[in-house]
């Protein structure tokens, strides 16, 4: 027999949504089913997601098998985010992903928050760049090991994990990562790490005496519990939503969007935008980057 490619679901004996429909979802899957699902999921996300995907698709799997999604209405904007794009991986598995569609419209179910309700919520936080930034210097007061992380990824500007997947290539002495000349971190040559489906990271400027300082490599579950145990608030998308916000003294919005991942649809990113054409654009960046790790020294100025 041929080995199958990739992940696609192929067993015969294995119940199907599509036939969990025509049966009114009497019929649940059994482990065989979920084991092939998480295999699946696996080879499409990051671990952390792919766990995530699995365990909202579970819960609500029943939604889908009854063709009923009103239980999802009851959840909050977040909860119901995550599990509608549970499902959907669900449904892309098992072939009925045209149905599931249909039944996210049928019951009226926005994949997306309305975005005036996302400026307002943004503007209604208390942002206090004093705090965020003392935050910043008690993590590298209290935890010394973490100061060299933190100073990273306050001048990059990466998302968590996309921090650590960096900050540890560089720590291993990957030779094609840095590029000295250029003071630049070329994410691209490592696409499977840094190119995801929905999240992506291509470049970042990063002067040379930051990166020399990267020695040890570190995990997501060290950093986490360290600051836990002192008693501490993660804040790590905020230093993200911080970098954007800060380095629009420096950089133009399409150069923070490109720098931060975000790979906008509209004509101009997708067809016009280069980069390697912004002659100053390195010293601009690399100014922006040594004045946010200023703010966050913990030495006396």
């Amino acid at each position: 027999m041929e080995p199958r490619a990739g992940f696609e679901p192929a067993t015969p004996a294995l119940p199907s949504v599509r036939l969990l429909f025509a049966n009114g979802g009497q019929n649940e899957p059994k482990e065989p089913f979920w084991n092939e699902f998480k295999l699946y999921l696996q080879g499409q996300y990051r671990p952390k997601y792919a766990s995530d995907l699995f365990r909202y698709a579970k819960r609500f799997s029943g939604c889908l098998m009854n063709r009923n999604l009103s239980t999802l209405r009851t959840l909050s904007n977040d909860r119901r985010l995550h599990a509608l794009k549970g499902l959907s991986a669900l449904a892309k598995f098992s072939g009925v992903y045209t149905d599931f569609k249909e039944l996210v419209k049928t019951y009226g179910l926005k994949w997306t928050l309305n975005n005036d309700d996302v400026i307002l919520a943004r503007l209604a936080r208390k942002c206090n760049t004093e705090e965020l930034v003392g935050w910043i210097r008690t993590i590298k007061n209290r935890i010394p090991a973490f100061s060299v992380f933190m100073d990273f990824i306050t001048a990059t500007g990466l998302r968590f994990d996309e921090a650590i997947d960096s900050y540890n290539l560089i720590a291993e002495g990957n030779q094609e990562y840095y590029n000295v000349e250029q003071q630049l971190l070329e994410h691209f040559r490592f696409r499977q790490v840094f190119i995801r489906r929905t999240k992506k990271v291509f470049i970042s400027f990063v002067p040379k005496d930051l990166i020399a300082k990267i020695e040890s490599p570190l995990t997501c579950d060290t950093i986490k519990k360290r600051i836990q145990r002192r008693h501490l608030r993660s804040r790590f998308a905020e230093i993200r939503e911080f970098y954007a916000s800060y380095s629009t003294k420096h950089l133009r919005q399409p150069e923070i969007d490109f720098i931060q991942g975000r790979t906008s649809t509209n004509v101009f990113m997708r067809n016009y935008f280069n980069p390697t054409w912004i002659s100053d654009l390195k010293n601009r960046a690399l100014k922006n980057a040594t004045e946010l790790l200023t703010l966050v020294s913990t030495t006396m100025r």
